[in-house]
């Protein structure tokens, strides 16, 4: 397939690269088309009123990637130009950092995945735990792969994405993939308010909080548990497991 590969954490984020490198080993072709700088939590912002800069990057011999100068979602759009083949699939990640819950409402990666969507181009949001190592994020690559493959035979509604996520543990370690409802637990977090030298006073954003309980069985609770998660966002009603009993099985084999 031809596959585009965007992200919000900038072209040289490790995750990316993973990402793109493990679709080429599989066969696929690949374009990457990811912003020249970190884009995270910029949600699905499309920019308007400024010009887009587009650089080609030396990155690797194996796939064509391009730097631009503005969000994720201008990324897909323009994504699409850089090359004369129609993409098959867009691969938004793999983030550093899970997104699941609310997190969607703000992610850059998954609005990446969203606007694919939206252009009906199937796609997925991939994202892992931080501190994540490169075995990994490899790992988890494989299993987006595997996913892609499967779910392009059984077309999603229009304005739909699949958001697979992953925690930080040994590929051993991880529990069997789970397709879960997303939690609504909101982030518990806070303002530092701080005094600059001249007297002005800012604020910080916390780092490192928590969110409220998360429901049992949502996406939430099982990274938590150790679980790989599947979400359908978008079109499809929240019990995901109706319209692709089987994945699970697959990923467990």
């Amino acid at each position: 397939m031809h596959i585009l590969v965007t992200n919000d954490d900038g072209i040289y984020a490790p995750g990316i690269l993973t990402l793109a490198r493990t679709a080429v080993n599989a066969g696929h072709s690949v374009v990457v088309a990811a912003p020249a700088t970190q884009q995270s939590a910029t949600g699905h912002r499309l920019t308007i009123n400024e010009s887009l800069m587009v650089s080609q990057r030396d990155i690797d011999p194996n796939f064509a990637a391009y730097a631009i100068g503005g969000t994720p979602v201008d990324c897909v759009r323009i994504g699409r130009k850089l090359t004369e083949q129609p993409f098959d699939f867009c691969l938004s990640g793999i983030n550093d950092g899970v997104n699941v819950g609310t997190d969607l409402y703000y992610s850059g990666t998954a609005a990446a995945a969203r606007e694919a969507a939206m252009l009906y181009l199937p796609s997925m949001a991939v994202s892992i735990e931080t501190k994540a190592t490169e075995d990994m994020r490899v790992k988890l690559a494989e299993n987006a792969l595997m996913i892609m493959e499967y779910i392009i035979k059984r077309p999603m509604p229009r304005l739909t994405f699949c958001n697979l996520n992953a925690p930080a543990i040994p590929p051993d370690q991880v529990k069997p993939v789970k397709i879960t409802p997303i939690s609504d637990s909101y982030w518990l977090d806070e303002y530092v308010e701080r005094i600059n030298p001249r007297g002005q006073r800012y604020y910080w954003l916390e780092d490192g909080v928590m969110k409220e309980a998360p429901e049992a069985g949502t996406d939430v609770e099982m990274i938590h548990k150790g679980h790989m998660t599947v979400s359908f966002v978008g079109g499809f009603i929240n019990n995901n497991s109706l319209y692709y009993p089987k994945l699970e099985q697959l990923l467990g084999d």
